[in-house]
């Protein structure tokens, strides 16, 4: 039996690598996407002149009616499409989402974690602990990092990266623990987030359009995201120490005694981590005394609320930047590692220049995911896949699975969450009532198999996020090439693992008819 095993993990082993090679034959990043924005060129000249184009209800967002939409491929040959291009060129750059949010991370982040507070603060409170006891916590992070929207995506490889090199761990371990909570975990939260709004109510649109009477509110699938958030937490910890650790290398997991005390706190350091903690304790008193009150600066000025829009979530980037700008500075200023004003500036560059490969390879990608998007190519595959899932009649359980297994597949071409179920709720919320699905089924089926292959999406702007991570933390004898090869083998297995777990919840949750939410059972 243990035989059998070790041929099953072996034989697993060998096709993780052969991705990871066959990815890594692909081009570099930078040319990977220059040549796809021309294929997307070339694509969408022969389509547009062939006249393709799909019809379908387009949901409205925040419940407003939906209507019948019809989209064309646009020829990005044209001259109108070229002078855009042209125009927008810089503006398209500047403005691609990662860039800003990478940034300003790496700023405050590199600030923490050239001060030294990073490897002290990790030192002085997980040194020695369980190596599953540091994946967990940074599993349980990742996963719940959604509720900085896109900014967690981004915060958790990077926070990874810098906790595990300062436990003298694997800094790869960490960034791609980090990415595949924080990316293939995104649906999943304790909490209610903005997503959980933003879909529900083009859900509520879509069932308000054909007239279905059902809760479509933005706890609908919260109950089952509680409990899927304790499951991928495991998970995560699960592959990451059975798989990425063992696959990786992370001879440092389990330091002895020896080791434990060569790496002990010193005296300026505990009084840096003191003055952080410090200004850390009067930084959150304020956020609290800014939040809690009614009217107070991070409500809601129309509703009066935190959930799900308010300045609070808008601006968490520049509130997490300045929480770490500020314990950065009480840190080093305590450590003696800041002795003037002056070296703050300098640690801050420091720390982002590793991020300048990941500046250099977005100026592509930027280019690629808007061509993608104007050329209408994304909406006429997400339509047409939903046209041939619909001639398969099928009921139950299969067409759960088929529906994830079609949303996971259009997601690894379609990245943007809400524009694809913009989409697909108009389609599939009215078909899938027909056989007793309620909303809350169809949206957490949906959420399902957008989320799971996040990670694995070879157009995913966040994947250079992640090639530029281990770049930055590369050892210098370390020769191998890092490509998006690298990164879809690294995080295949936790894309898999996640789809099956929430599969699994899933059908539990149906074949027991558990509600996803408050009032919302699964089938109507």
């Amino acid at each position: 039996m243990a035989t059998e095993t070790a041929k099953k993990q072996g034989g697993f082993e060998k096709f993780i690598k052969w991705i990871e090679i066959a990815g890594n034959k692909l081009p570099h990043p930078f040319w990977l996407f220059v040549y796809l924005s021309i294929i997307i060129v070339v694509l969408s000249f022969f389509l547009s002149k062939a006249g393709v184009s799909v019809t379908y209800m387009a949901a409205g967002r925040g419940g407003a009616e939906a209507k019948e939409t019809t989209v064309t491929a646009l020829n990005l040959m044209s001259y109108p499409a070229m002078r855009k291009f042209m125009a927008d060129f810089v503006k398209t750059y500047v403005n691609f989402a990662p860039l800003g949010l990478i940034m300003v991370m790496t700023l405050g982040i590199g600030l923490l974690e050239q001060s030294g507070l990073i490897s002290a603060f990790m030192r002085k409170t997980i040194l020695g602990a369980p190596s599953w006891a540091v994946t967990a916590t940074l599993a349980v992070v990742g996963i719940n990092a959604n509720l900085a929207s896109d900014a967690g995506i981004i915060f958790t490889p990077a926070i990874g990266g810098a906790v595990f090199k300062a436990l003298g761990r694997n800094p790869w371990v960490g960034v791609i623990t980090g990415f595949a909570a924080g990316c293939g975990g995104f649906t999943a939260n304790f909490f209610i987030a903005g997503t959980d709004a933003l879909l529900a109510g083009i859900t509520e649109s879509a069932a308000k359009g054909m007239g279905i009477v059902a809760p479509t509110h933005p706890l609908i699938n919260w109950y089952f995201l509680l409990v899927a958030t304790v499951i991928l937490t495991a998970a995560t910890t699960f592959v990451t120490e059975k798989f990425t650790v063992k696959h990786l290398g992370d001879t440092h997991g389990a330091m002895d005694a020896s080791e434990i005390a060569q790496h002990a706190v010193t005296e300026d350091e505990k009084r840096g981590l003191r003055y952080a903690a410090i200004v850390a304790v009067i930084y959150l008193v304020l956020l609290v005394i800014m939040t809690v009150p009614e009217g107070s600066f991070f409500r809601d000025p129309k509703t009066g609320g935190i959930v799900p829009t308010s300045p609070l979530l808008s601006g968490i980037i520049a509130i997490l930047f300045f929480f770490f700008f500020f314990t950065g500075i009480a840190y080093g200023t305590g450590a003696k590692v800041i002795k003037k004003m002056a070296d703050v500036p300098k640690l801050m560059q420091q720390g982002l220049a590793g991020g300048l490969s990941f500046f250099v390879v977005v100026l592509p990608a930027s280019m690629f995911v808007q061509l993608f998007a104007v050329s209408n190519l994304t909406t006429i595959l997400a339509v047409k896949g939903a046209a041939g899932l619909e001639a398969m009649h099928l009921g139950g359980i299969p067409l759960l699975l088929m529906f994830i297994l079609l949303c996971s597949f259009v997601n690894l071409f379609m990245i943007s969450g809400s524009a694809k179920w913009l989409i697909l709720a108009p389609i599939f919320v009215p078909m899938f009532s027909v056989v007793g699905f309620s909303p809350a089924l169809t949206q957490m089926a949906y959420r399902i198999g957008d989320s799971s292959t996040n990670i694995i999406s070879p157009l995913s702007y966040y994947i250079p996020v992640v090639i530029g991570l281990m770049e930055q933390y590369r050892p210098k004898d370390n020769t191998q090439d890092v490509g998006i090869g690298t990164v879809i083998s690294l995080t295949m297995p936790y894309s898999l693992t996640y789809l099956a777990c929430f599969s699994i919840q899933l059908i539990v949750w149906y074949l027991l008819k558990l509600p996803l939410g408050p009032g919302t059972p699964p089938i109507m």
